[in-house]
C-alpha cells in the first residue's frame, strides 16, 4: 500500500510541475478591455446578438466590429455600461420582445397524431409534420419554454407559449428553436410596418381589415379590461380609432365567423368604445417614437391617408410635413362628414395626438402654386407623398343643370365644413346612391327641409351606400325612389322649379357585375323642387399635374380613370421617391381604405429612404381567399345595440347621433368573440 501512495504522489506532482511549467510557456494572455466588456455582459451566451457567446461578443466590440449596445440579453443597462468602458455614447436601441403568432392550440386545432414520448417539437416536426391537422399552429410541447435562457416563456391554459414581455430581452432564442415559425421577435416599428401574410395566424375580420387591424386582440384585451392596451393595439394599425369609430363601413363584420351563428361581433363600436375611453382620459396615450433620425418626408394632403402616412413616419424618426391645401386637416372627414357622424370637436382632438408627435403643417397650400415636387426637393425632402384625396364632383350631364339652386353634392357638404351658410328650399331632391349622397340628405332634412327626396337609378340592393345610414335616413322621413334617373331640370326666370326622372329596370350586368339601369320608355315624371343635390360621384383634381409644363409632376404618370398610377402594395410612382395612395390612386373609396394606403406607403417611404428601394412579401394574403371554417356548438348571444338619439332629439340641430358602448355592453360583446385564427375558432364561446 505504501509503495502505491509513494507512486501516485510522484505521479501527481510531477503533473503539477508539467502543468506549471505549461502555463508558463503557453499562457495565453487575455485583452483587459475584452475582459472588462465581457464582465459587464450578462453571461447568459444567448446568442440573440449574433455572436457566439458573450466572450465572443466582448471581442468583437473591442475591435469596433459590433456597437456597444449589440448584447440583447442585457437591456439598456449593459449597453450603457459597456459604452462607459468603451468612452463612447451609446445610441439608442429600440427594445424588442418575443410575440407569438399562433391563437390557440390543442384544444382548438384538430390533432392528426398523438406522439407518445415525444416533447419537443423539432422531434415532432420530424414525424409526420408535428401533431396538428392546422398547418400554422403551434404543436405546444414547450421547446420554447426549455430553450428561453430568461424564463420569460410558459405554456398558458390553452397550450400556448405566452410570453412575459417584462422578463423578455428579444435574444431571439425561441424564434431560432420554433420549428413552426409562429414565435417571432418583433418590436414597435417591426409591427407597425408588418404587412398580413398567408403565413400568418390572422381571423377572417382581421385578414378582411383594409388597415388590417389585429381585431381579434383589441377585441381580447377589452375583455379583459385592458383599454388602454386594446387602444395600443388598434393604433399598430390605425391612428385614427375615434374617427373609423364612428364612419367606418366594417368590411370585417361581413366575414365575421359570429354571424354564422347568430349575429357578428360588433366590431367597430368595440373599437370605437376604446378610443372613446381613451378620448375620456383626456390624454392621448403615450405613443412609442424612435428618435429623430434626420431624414425629411413632405406630405401633399392632410386628410386620412395623408395623416395616417404622417402618423407612421414620425413614430419611426421621420421629420414630416403636411402640406394641405384647406385652412384645417382632415380632408373630407372634415369637409364631407356631417357633424351629426362625425364630431369635429373630436376630429380635432384626434389630429392633435398625431401633431403632437412633431408633425409639422403648412396650411392653404396648394401644390403647383405654392410649391412643386422639385421645390420640396430643393428644401431637402427625400420623399413625397401625394395624398390629395378626391374632391371633384361629377355633374348631371342633362339639360337645365345650370339654372339656380342645383349644387354639387361635395361643394354642399364642404361649405358645410368651412361652417359657411347653406340654406336649402322646402323640396330637396338628392340624386345618387352613395353615402356622399345620404349625408346631403340626411343634412338637409336637419337644416330645415320639409321634404327629402333620394333619387337613385339602381334598386335598394345595389345601393353603395352603408347599409346602415340607409336606414337612418329613413327613419328620418328621407324619401326615396330607386330605379328612377334624372333626364333634365326644369327652371323658370333662372330658378330651378322642378326636376323631371325616368323609371329604371334592371338589364344585363355590366362591368362592375350589377345589372345594368335600362330606362323604361314612356315612364318621365316631374318632381316639383326647390334644390337639387347632384351626388353621382366623385374625382381626383388633377390640375397640379395636368397643368405643369416644366418639373417632375409632368412625369408622374396618370391613369385612363385620371388617377395617379402606383403599385399596390409599394405606393410608388412613375418618379422616383414620389408616392401616392388613397383616393387620388384609387378613386373615391371608404376612410379605412386610405388609412390602410397611409401606413403602407410610410412604410415604403421608410425602406426608399433607409435603402433606395421597397419591398413587400411574396405571400401577401389575399382578402378574397379568406378560409372560412364554421363554428360549431357555439351558444347564441344577442349582440349589442348602441344607443342613439331618436328622431325628435335629430331635427334642427348636427348633435352626433350615435352615442356608444357603455362598458358594460362592450365588455359583454367582447366574450362574443370566438377568437379565431386562421383555420379554427375558440370553441364553447361564453355566452
Amino acid at each position: 500500500m505504501l509503495a502505491e501512495a509513494i507512486s501516485l504522489g510522484s505521479l501527481g506532482l510531477f503533473s503539477a510541475v508539467g502543468l506549471g511549467l505549461a502555463a508558463k510557456f503557453f499562457a495565453v494572455k487575455q485583452d483587459p478591455l475584452v475582459q472588462a466588456i465581457e464582465e459587464a455582459l450578462p453571461g447568459a451566451n444567448c446568442g440573440g446578438c449574433g455572436f457566439a457567446g458573450c466572450s465572443g461578443a466582448a471581442a468583437a466590440i473591442a475591435k469596433g466590429l459590433a456597437p456597444v449596445n449589440v448584447c440583447v440579453g442585457g437591456g439598456p443597462e449593459v449597453g450603457l455600461a459597456v459604452a462607459a468602458i468603451m468612452g463612447v455614447e451609446p445610441g439608442f436601441k429600440e427594445p424588442e420582445f418575443a410575440k407569438p403568432k399562433c391563437r390557440y392550440g390543442e384544444e382548438d386545432a384538430e390533432t392528426k397524431f398523438i406522439y407518445a414520448g415525444i416533447q419537443d417539437c423539432r422531434a415532432a416536426m420530424l414525424l409526420s409534420g408535428g401533431a396538428k391537422v392546422c398547418e400554422i399552429g403551434c404543436l405546444g410541447l414547450g421547446s420554447c419554454v426549455r430553450a428561453c435562457p430568461f424564463e420569460a416563456i410558459a405554456i398558458g391554459p390553452d397550450g400556448l407559449p405566452v410570453v412575459d414581455e417584462k422578463k423578455c430581452t428579444g435574444c431571439g432564442t425561441c424564434e431560432r428553436i420554433c420549428p413552426k415559425h409562429i414565435i417571432s421577435v418583433t418590436s414597435a416599428s417591426k409591427r407597425i410596418l408588418a404587412l398580413n401574410q398567408q403565413d400568418d395566424c390572422l381571423a377572417p375580420c382581421q385578414q378582411t381589415c383594409p388597415a388590417q387591424i389585429n381585431i381579434p386582440e383589441y377585441i381580447s384585451q377589452i375583455s379583459q379590461g385592458n383599454y388602454e392596451q386594446a387602444v395600443r393595439v388598434i393604433k399598430e394599425k390605425n391612428p385614427l380609432p375615434l374617427t373609423c369609430g364612428r364612419v367606418c363601413p366594417h368590411p370585417c363584420e361581413a366575414k365575421c365567423r359570429r354571424g354564422t351563428v347568430d349575429e357578428p361581433v360588433n366590431i367597430n363600436h368595440l373599437k370605437r368604445f376604446a378610443a372613446d375611453y381613451e378620448l375620456l382620459s383626456g390624454k392621448a396615450f403615450d405613443t412609442f417614437t424612435l428618435p429623430k433620425n434626420g431624414h425629411k418626408v413632405a406630405i401633399v394632403g392632410g386628410g386620412p391617408g395623408g395623416l395616417s402616412a404622417a402618423f407612421y413616419l414620425a413614430r419611426m424618426g421621420y421629420e414630416c410635413t403636411i402640406f394641405e391645401a384647406m385652412p384645417k386637416l382632415g380632408g373630407m372627414l372634415r369637409y364631407g362628414i356631417p357633424e351629426y357622424r362625425l364630431p369635429k370637436k373630436t376630429l380635432d382632438w384626434e389630429i392633435q395626438a398625431i401633431l403632437d408627435l412633431g408633425v409639422n403643417v403648412e396650411y392653404n397650400k396648394v401644390m403647383g402654386e405654392d410649391f412643386t415636387i422639385d421645390s420640396l426637393k430643393k428644401d431637402g425632402f427625400e420623399a413625397v407623398f401625394l395624398a390629395a384625396g378626391a374632391w371633384g364632383s361629377r355633374l348631371l350631364g342633362v339639360e337645365g343643370e345650370d339654372v339656380q339652386g342645383v349644387l354639387p353634392g361635395t361643394s354642399f357638404l364642404i361649405d358645410r365644413g368651412l361652417e359657411k351658410e347653406t340654406p336649402v328650399g322646402q323640396r330637396v331632391v338628392i340624386v345618387g346612391g352613395g353615402n356622399t349622397a345620404i349625408d346631403a340628405a340626411r343634412t338637409s332634412w336637419r337644416l330645415g327641409a320639409k321634404e327629402v327626396t333620394v333619387l337613385y337609378r339602381r334598386s335598394r340592393k345595389e345601393t353603395p351606400a352603408n347599409d346602415i345610414e340607409v336606414e337612418e335616413a329613413e327613419h328620418e322621413g328621407i324619401k326615396f325612389h330607386f330605379l328612377a334617373a334624372p333626364t333634365r331640370l326644369v327652371g323658370e326666370n333662372g330658378k330651378l322649379t322642378g326636376i323631371e326622372f325616368i323609371k329604371m329596370e334592371l338589364g344585363e350586368p355590366d362591368a362592375s357585375g350589377r345589372r345594368r339601369p335600362v330606362p323604361v320608355e314612356g315612364s318621365e315624371t316631374v318632381l316639383p323642387v326647390d334644390n337639387v343635390i347632384a351626388a353621382i360621384g366623385q374625382f381626383p383634381d388633377l390640375d397640379f399635374i395636368q397643368k405643369t409644363k416644366d418639373g417632375l409632376e409632368k412625369d408622374v404618370k396618370v391613369t385612363r380613370w385620371k388617377t395617379v398610377e402606383a403599385k399596390d402594395t409599394t405606393m410608388d410612382t412613375s418618379v422616383p421617391g414620389v408616392f401616392a395612395g388613397g383616393d387620388v390612386v384609387s378613386g373615391p373609396q371608404t376612410v379605412v381604405e386610405a388609412i390602410g394606403a397611409g401606413r403602407r406607403a410610410a412604410r415604403s417611404i421608410h425602406q426608399y429612404v433607409a435603402t433606395q428601394s421597397m419591398e413587400a412579401p411574396a405571400n401577401l394574403i389575399n382578402a378574397k381567399d379568406i378560409m372560412l371554417v364554421m363554428p360549431e356548438n357555439v351558444p347564441p348571444a344577442p349582440r349589442v345595440k348602441m344607443a342613439e338619439l331618436n328622431v325628435e332629439q335629430r331635427r334642427l340641430n348636427f348633435e352626433e347621433v350615435d352615442l356608444g358602448l357603455t362598458e358594460d355592453q362592450a365588455r359583454a360583446e367582447s366574450k362574443r368573440c370566438l377568437t379565431c385564427g386562421r383555420y379554427c375558432y375558440k370553441p364553447n364561446a361564453a355566452a
